[in-house]
């Protein structure tokens, strides 16, 4: 398999990278973390300006019709620089679903804002004990005259805050877990009855607790057919996944750099302790744990796009399993070897560790992927 970038991938990769380093050095991002938005309008107006906002959709809204191959670079480049902008939940969740299941109508209406970087979404699933069962939802659309009427209670939706219209998944019919009667539904944040309880996630990310109660949105609001939402759910996470592999490499491979940079540098006993052979062995394991996470994340990329829904799903959780494990050990390690300055505020490779100790956990850990596998496994048999 060709790891290698076209031409035309390569030159955007050099692009944003160089972007990054002049715009969004590691002081830069403190300061961003600290304002009240929690992410830079500034930034953000520059991504839509390169074209990033709109890479994967179709050139009919303003994008470039893309796909999860183009978008790995970006996300390279989003993970070793740890952006806390609204990439991921605006390009790779909420315009993904209104992109692949929303109406003309809907397509006219966002996708272009979005792309010019006028709207920004989130995507509200997560509901307590749900863990990462993607059918359990227990928040319940009623229908009402010529809509629907939304309540109930969705946490941990990353980005919330920042976000123009949430995608919201609620229960037409049906019990809390069953695979039928779930459908979505595009609600603007400021809604009557909808109220939000935000806080900061332990990698800095702006995140809400939503409450909906008694929220009525009109029945264009619908995405998709009514009850039958889950396929698209798991295809739009499985991209999503995807995509926060690609993020996990470019993290990982700056939790290497910076390490063997501290390796060279430390002394001790008047020497680098780069000379000492035991690290030595510790960074090379950690290099080629890298090598493996990219082959994965690259792999997951051309199949999430091309591949039938039971390869998808074996392809997407394989990938999440190897680089779930590359997150724990180079995240460790790293930490590890800069000593007691791995814990310290002041050092990005300190704030590495959390993002990378939280995508480990996002849209799935280890163990969840392993079942995930096992069960696709399984079926083919």
């Amino acid at each position: 398999m060709n790891f290698d970038y076209t031409e035309e991938q390569q030159l955007l990769a050099d692009s944003i990278r160089n972007f990054l380093a002049k715009n969004y050095t590691f002081e830069a991002r403190k300061a961003i973390l600290e304002s009240t938005a929690g992410y830079s309008e500034q930034v953000w107006a520059t991504f839509a300006e390169m074209g990033l906002l709109g890479l994967p959709f179709a050139s009919e809204y303003g994008g470039f019709g893309g796909d999860a191959v183009d978008l790995l670079s970006v996300m390279e480049a989003i993970g070793e620089s740890l952006l806390v902008e609204p990439y991921l939940a605006t390009v790779g969740l909420g315009g993904q679903f209104v992109a692949r299941g929303g109406t003309d109508t809907q397509k006219k209406a966002i996708l272009p804002a979005l792309v010019e970087g006028r709207l920004k979404l989130a995507f509200a699933q997560t509901e307590r004990g749900a863990r990462y069962n993607l059918a359990h939802v227990t928040v319940r659309a009623q229908k009402s005259g010529n809509g629907y009427v939304i309540d109930g209670e969705k946490c941990i939706v990353i980005h919330g805050p920042t976000a123009d219209k949430l995608v919201v998944s609620a229960r037409t019919s049906g019990k809390d877990t069953d695979l039928k009667g779930i459908s979505l539904f595009l609600v603007d944040r400021t809604a009557p009855g909808v109220s939000l309880k935000t806080y900061r996630t332990m990698d800095n990310l702006r995140a809400a607790d939503i409450r909906f109660s008694g929220t009525t949105v009109s029945a264009n609001a619908l995405i998709g057919k009514k009850g039958a939402a889950l396929p698209l759910i798991e295809e739009v996470v499985d991209y999503a996944t995807t995509l926060l592999c690609a993020e996990a490499v470019g993290a990982i491979k700056y939790a290497n750099d910076a390490t063997l940079e501290y390796l060279k540098t430390r002394k001790q006993f008047g020497v680098p302790i780069g000379t000492f052979q035991a690290l030595q062995h510790r960074m090379v394991d950690m290099m080629i744990t890298y090598e493996q996470a990219k082959s994965m994340a690259c792999l997951a990329c051309v199949k999430v796009s091309s591949a039938a829904a039971a390869e998808r799903k074996r392809v997407v959780s394989a990938a999440k399993i190897k680089i779930a494990d590359a997150c724990r050990h180079v995240s460790q390690e790293s930490v590890q070897l800069h000593g007691g300055m791995g814990m310290t505020e002041e050092l990005k490779v300190s704030h590495t560790f959390r993002r990378l100790t939280t995508i480990i956990q996002t849209f799935g850990d280890a163990d969840h992927h392993l079942d995930r596998f096992a069960a696709s496994e399984t079926y083919e048999a």
